[in-house]
């Protein structure tokens, strides 16, 4: 390739910001010639360098639009830990076909259980294929709406929930603030009315739903919702030693080993 020709080709691979091909074309270049490798090929290779790098770009964005508190892997997970985990069914819930399906998916267990970690690596997979998606914790949700009725703005706010293709809800139950508001368990509602038979929704929690109505100030109103939440939900009961208080144990036990 004449230089000139270099020069310009490079411009206007800068021009269509076309920034991975424009980087890997002397390289890929060079390793034609050596390679004597076919036209169509090395237009691949540029190309496939370019969608690429795009995706990582369009995956890195759909995870900060989530809003997710810390990013979890599925591979990170000590399922020896918690043996009555099926390993199997979390393996298949990997798969996403729960999203393709439109199945909700529930997590319940005791504080520590590893529930969060599981919702949260599922929601990371989620936004590594692209779904929009979104989470929040239960309280920070519905502290959110009750804002959005003192301003006028709550169906504004009820879109950021209703909208994204797959909803975590996380830690229901374990801030008791929620109770403090009685209109709460109304806005709860509308979430999960809004998203119901449209889009999966991921929850945790660490009550019963018997204890919802109590939980949300208003029992008749948590009937309907919990029948929503649980109408073609896959339900994992996880009943195990909370891992938090295992690594504090542990970690005790070592600095007292390590006492003269």
């Amino acid at each position: 390739m004449a230089p000139n020709t270099r020069q310009h080709l490079q411009q206007i691979l800068t021009d269509m910001k076309l920034f991975e091909i424009a980087q890997q074309l002397d390289t890929t270049l060079a390793q034609a010639q050596k390679q004597s490798l076919p036209t169509l090929e090395v237009i691949y290779k540029l190309f496939a360098a370019q969608h690429a790098a795009l995706t990582q770009r369009r995956i890195q964005r759909r995870i900060k639009q989530s809003k997710l508190d810390e990013l979890k892997l599925l591979q990170d997970f000590d399922f020896d830990f918690q043996p009555s985990i099926d390993k199997h069914q979390i393996m298949d819930l990997a798969t996403l076909a729960f999203v393709e399906h439109g199945q909700w998916l529930i997590l319940a267990g005791s504080s520590g259980t590893g529930k969060s970690h599981i919702a949260k690596a599922l929601l990371l997979l989620c936004c590594q294929q692209l779904y929009p998606c979104r989470y929040t914790t239960a309280s920070a949700m519905l502290n959110n709406l009750l804002s959005g009725l003192a301003d006028d703005t709550v169906e504004q706010k009820l879109k950021q929930y209703i909208r994204p293709r797959v909803l975590l809800i996380d830690e229901i139950g374990f801030d008791r603030i929620e109770q403090q508001e009685a209109r709460k368990a109304g806005l709860f509602f509308k979430v999960i009315e809004g998203r119901y038979r449209k889009n999966p929704t991921i929850v945790t929690t660490n009550i019963d739903f018997k204890a919802l109505g109590d939980y949300l100030g208003d029992p008749v109103i948590t009937t309907s919702l919990v029948d929503r939440m649980v109408h073609h939900a896959v339900i994992i009961n996880i009943q195990g030693p909370s891992w938090r208080m295992h690594e504090s144990e542990a970690l005790n036990q070592g600095s007292q080993l390590g006492q003269p």
